[in-house]
């Protein structure tokens, strides 16, 4: 198939785009740079550089392109900044989302895989978290993202698209060969900050809250490998049908502790990777981590990646080989 892969130069994104190229499909990736990395792009797809606010550009390239699908990936994601500035997530996150659903149902494009969250479910009342339990978003980053779920669920009824939404929980890790990896500025996820410090481009790593009702006292978040998320969304794209919209948690149903990720990235690294214990922030759950079972059954995806040492592993190969990140 061709698919247009939006935000295609991100973290996340990028690592979808080797697997769709790895499965033998041709890829165009729509990326302003404005987070994204050229040098991050598989040199088998196709890089246009543009906006997705560019209603011009994303008509004349999907009038040309004749593409089956699209996968998107081009939101902004920084949860504390979206509680600072919430304008600018609902104007990326949802707006320019619209302005890409309507282009593709002018092109005629029904297959559709979003990049949703698991911030959609809040605070949930229990873990495991299942797709059923209700969602309640508590920042405004993920209550854009729950709208454009909303927006895929009423397009599949009203125009026949084929929406997938997979909520995905904390990406991790890099490529196995330790070329693509993750690259922010600022950075703001745990195990590359982690890895920041023995690295010495920080000096230690801040423990918010160590008075959780966790086994340890902090925070335990599931870590999905991004090589194993590529593998979800190629798989979704594949088996998506038209007028239907799906949706699924994608996790490996551990929870990992802020103390246990600092513990695997001190026996990997080496070094002594010194913590500060601080108060708790405003907002943060106790615990998140999947139920994943209904892709499991439904879409016949297993994580292959399920160590945490392992994948801070394949973190750390790409920081040593990338200290400074990418050239570009």
């Amino acid at each position: 198939m061709k698919i247009l892969v939006t935000g295609g130069a991100g973290y996340v994104g990028s690592h979808c785009v080797r697997g769709l190229c790895d499965a033998g499909h041709d890829v165009v990736v729509f990326d302003n740079l404005c987070h994204g990395h050229a040098a991050a792009v598989d040199s088998r797809a196709s890089l246009v550089r543009g906006d997705l606010a560019d209603a011009n550009a994303l008509r004349t390239l999907l009038a040309v392109g004749e593409f089956a699908g699209a996968m998107h990936f081009a939101a902004f994601l920084d949860v504390n900044e979206s509680v600072r500035d919430p304008l600018k997530y609902y104007e990326n996150n949802v707006i320019n989302t619209i302005h890409l659903l309507r282009r593709l149902s002018d092109a005629g494009v029904r297959r559709f895989v979003f990049s949703s969250t698991c911030a959609t479910y809040g605070e949930p009342e229990r873990c495991p978290i299942t797709e059923d339990i209700p969602q309640g978003p508590i920042n405004p980053y993920g209550h854009t993202k729950l709208a454009m779920e909303w927006a895929m669920r009423d397009s599949a009824a009203a125009w026949g698209l084929g929406g997938c939404a997979l909520r995905y929980f904390n990406a991790a890790g890099a490529s196995a060969d330790a070329t693509i990896g993750e690259d922010h500025d600022p950075e703001i996820h745990l195990i590359p900050i982690v890895l920041q410090v023995a690295l010495g481009q920080r000096e230690q790593v801040k423990i918010f809250g160590t008075d959780y009702p966790t086994p340890d006292g902090t925070c335990q978040r599931d870590y999905i490998h991004v090589e194993d998320l590529a593998s979800a969304h190629v798989r979704a794209i594949e088996t998506q049908e038209e007028g239907v919209f799906r949706y699924f948690n994608v996790g490996t149903g551990n929870g990992t502790s802020v103390r246990e990720i600092i513990e695997a990235a001190r026996a990997v690294t080496g070094h002594a990777i010194p913590a500060e214990e601080t108060p708790r922030r405003a907002g943060d759950p106790p615990a998140l981590y999947a139920d994943p079972t209904k892709i499991k059954t439904e879409l016949g995806w297993s994580p292959k990646h399920t160590d945490i040492g392992r994948i801070v592993e394949t973190a750390w190969a790409w920081h040593q080989s990338h200290p400074k990140g990418y050239d570009d």
